[in-house]
């Protein structure tokens, strides 16, 4: 990489790590949160709802924003808007009203940087697989951090210091964007590439598996920390032993929920690497169909079976990531790239907010597990449209637009 692509995936990875963070954080106060201001579970599960549906359905207009004006004046934004959002949710963190609009700041700012700094990415960098899957990295590594830190903090100091730290290292992030002026390239002249029909076709394929692969993602992850809490419960046991590393359930919880997306990284990584060397759309066909079963398998499993198997789902439902951020570049204009990533958040974050009312409304009429049930038939969803997606472009070698 040339010093200047070094700097955009710099600022890039740091972003990806504080976005999700930014979003993972509140899946681990649920339990607190529902003790604190005394309602149910599924109850406190809504209170996120704005925040995650603002966290993809803005996306489009910030990457059209990000057409018009460049991605670091936006991913400034993001920072600064995401750590003043963070620092009100903190101060009303004892209010079950404005303590969910303080979220959907978090979220509305939050939107921002899918759109803004994947665009970078695959405008920026020459590689931009590998980079995806760097990239990829650093959000999962904001993935498994948000749970354990979260758990810790909140135990320790409550429940407002966790937001208090989710500002500073927003705030964090908009000073990294200071000191490291990367030069965002020129746009490719009018003319000079377009998309055919059968690329278009594609994309709108793609859009489908997304939104599919958005609802998983969301209601796998808003669920996971209060999953492991209830149904490890013989893990805990023997963890109890520990106390001085694992002071409480919730934490543990937490502990375990990190564990598992840590496993993402790796698939991150190795998403990137398959995206690069084999033909992308049957290795994205390959990640989801793996996934599945194991999906399946976490709504019959407890205890130290359960992490295993999570971890597994994991790897693979994450590390499909840098692919389908390949497929997005292959099939979008570098005109609209930008864009093309918003389309791909409001689908994947923003229509994926629905798996918030959703996971309640199956826990109430069900029962926890059967949330894993259905997580995998979503999957079998994906892998049907993928199949479709081979077919449409079956005729076009994909390349850059």
């Amino acid at each position: 990489m040339t010093y200047n692509e070094r700097k955009i995936l710099t600022i890039t990875c740091f972003g990806h790590f504080v976005t999700h963070f930014n979003m993972l954080m509140f899946p681990s106060l649920v339990i607190p949160l529902a003790t604190s201001f005394g309602m149910e579970l599924s109850q406190v599960l809504t209170l996120s709802f704005w925040m995650y549906l603002l966290f993809g359905v803005t996306a489009l207009p910030w990457g059209l924003l990000t057409d018009a004006f460049g991605a670091k004046p936006l991913l400034l934004t993001f920072y600064t808007g995401a750590g003043l959002s963070g620092l009100a949710a903190a101060f009303f963190a004892g209010s079950p009203m404005a303590f969910p609009l303080c979220l959907a700041g978090v979220g509305l700012f939050s939107g921002i940087y899918h759109p803004a700094g994947l665009g970078f990415i695959s405008r920026g960098i020459s590689r931009v697989s590998m980079a995806m899957g760097y990239n990829g990295v650093a959000g999962n590594a904001g993935l498994a951090a948000a749970p354990i830190l979260t758990g810790l903090i909140n135990h320790f100091y409550g429940i407002r210091a966790t937001y208090l730290f989710l500002g500073g290292l927003n705030f964090l992030g908009a000073a990294l964007m200071l000191l490291l002026t990367a030069r965002e390239p020129a746009k490719k002249k009018e003319g000079e590439s377009h998309a055919s029909k059968t690329i278009a076709g594609g994309f709108i394929v793609l859009c489908v598996c997304m939104m599919l692969g958005g609802i998983a993602y969301r209601g796998v992850t808003v669920i996971l920390p209060s999953y492991f809490e209830l149904r490890s419960h013989a893990l805990f046991e023997g963890l109890s032993r520990f106390q001085w590393l694992l002071p409480s359930k919730n934490v543990a919880a937490t502990a375990l929920t990190s564990l598992a997306l840590m496993a993402g990284m790796l698939g991150q990584y190795l998403g990137g690497v398959a995206a690069e060397r084999f033909e992308p759309r049957r290795a994205y066909l390959l990640f989801h169909s793996i996934a599945l079963p194991m999906a399946l398998i976490m709504a019959f499993t407890t205890d130290l079976p359960l992490l295993l198997v999570t971890m597994g789902y994991m790897l693979f439902l994450l590390g499909m990531q840098p692919i389908e951020n390949t497929l997005v570049a292959y099939l979008t204009p570098d005109k609209l790239r930008y864009s093309g990533y918003g389309i791909k958040s409001i689908l994947t974050f923003g229509v994926g907010a629905l798996a918030v009312h959703m996971v309640g409304w199956i826990k109430d009429a069900w029962s926890l597990p059967a949330v894993f049930v259905a997580m995998a038939g979503v999957s079998l969803g994906i892998i049907a449209f993928i199949l479709l997606l081979i077919f449409v472009t079956r005729k076009v070698p994909l390349r850059m637009q």
